[in-house]
């Protein structure tokens, strides 16, 4: 049973790993032809099931098939592999594009955000500055109307000088207190508005940035455009090629080793009968042997011709019933079953005859 184990496992890596990449071909082939995306997947899948079907083909009868046909199989399976990886690279390049596209896609969405933000920036600062000169003249007005400006002249009746506070100056700068108050709480109004805008903005960026899959997937492989100094695309096409090199043809070697790995299993039976003459049984051990009373590298008389076999008769007999069942079209196993009894009854006969009386 363990003999088993290791054949089985290869078959059934042989088998996933073919399954896997017909799939992906398969599918990356109906995206190339999306316009018939339905005849393009039964027309690929019978021709990956035919390469399979090929592989084991040329491995099993290798010898045996004619040089012509056997030289076109073993073009149209590297042929078909090639289809394969294409197709694996139209689906694996796919989707890099997709990914790559959303990833994009938010980025600009981030870009036209940054630059809203900029804006409110501005707009903040230049806020910012303008409510500083009105918080500075307010200042100045309350001061100002703290220490009202005096008026002095001298009076004609009495000659004196008489000192007085002018009463519209300090109504102008009432008003002009009043007029710039109220616009600083506009400003300021303004500003918190600026700043509301501001933190909008950054938690969108932050929510981009947070639920950026393509990002995240992409991660690894800008990293390693980092390390190597290469753009993207051109890491991309390095690592398709690795997979579709390998991917393919060792579907192809797994396939050829598990034929490779049954054959080594299966059982060799002995063959029990061979009518060619001069025919030696290579299962079999030969041995010197020496009659008794005779020594070896020494010359001996021929003795006479021996007589006619007595069993000659029933050994053809034997021999004619041994044909007659190679041409009923039996099963090897069932052939043998059937010509063991009278291949042994031969050999029991040749025997009898073969017994020399030194």
């Amino acid at each position: 049973m363990k003999k088993y184990i290791l054949p089985v496992l290869i078959a059934l890596s042989a088998l996933s790993v073919s399954a896997s990449a017909a799939f992906y071909s398969v599918y990356g082939l109906s995206k190339l032809f999306a316009g018939a995306s339905l005849q393009v997947i039964i027309m690929a899948g019978s021709l990956e099931v035919a390469k399979l079907v090929v592989a084991s083909l040329l491995y099993q009868y290798w010898s045996k098939i004619n040089k012509i046909l056997r030289g076109y199989l073993a073009i149209a399976c590297f042929v078909l592999m090639l289809i394969t990886s294409a197709g694996i690279y139209g689906f694996l390049s796919g989707a890099y594009q997709s990914t790559a596209t959303q990833s994009e896609i938010i980025g600009k969405e981030l870009a036209v955000i940054e630059m809203k933000r900029e804006r409110f920036e501005e707009k903040r600062a230049e806020l910012r500055d303008e409510k500083s000169q009105l918080v500075t003249s307010v200042k100045d007005l309350r001061i100002a109307l703290a220490n009202p400006s005096q008026v002095q002249y001298i009076d004609r009746e009495s000659g004196q000088l008489i000192t007085t506070s002018s009463s519209s100056a300090r109504r102008a700068l009432q008003k002009e207190l009043e007029a710039s108050i109220q616009d600083r709480d506009q400003i300021s109004i303004r500003l918190e508005a600026v700043t509301d805008s501001i933190s909008k903005l950054d938690i969108a960026v932050l929510n981009k940035e947070t639920n950026n899959e393509a990002e995240r997937e992409l991660g690894p492989l800008k990293y390693i455009a980092e390390l190597t100094g290469q753009p993207m695309a051109q890491v991309i096409n390095w690592l398709l090629l690795l997979i579709i090199f390998v991917f393919d043809p060792l579907a192809i070697a797994l396939v050829v080793a598990a034929n490779f790995a049954f054959n080594q299993i299966r059982p060799k039976e002995k063959k029990l009968y061979k009518p060619e003459e001069n025919w030696i049984d290579k299962n079999q051990d030969v041995k010197m042997s020496v009659p008794k009373g005779k020594e070896f590298n020494k010359p001996y008389p021929i003795p006479s011709p021996p007589k006619e076999p007595q069993n000659k008769g029933e050994i053809e007999n034997l021999e004619s019933k041994i044909s007659k069942i190679n041409r009923l079209g039996f099963t090897e196993k069932k052939r043998l079953q059937e010509i063991r009894p009278f291949q042994q009854q031969i050999d029991k006969l040749r025997d009898e005859d073969n017994q020399i009386t030194y």
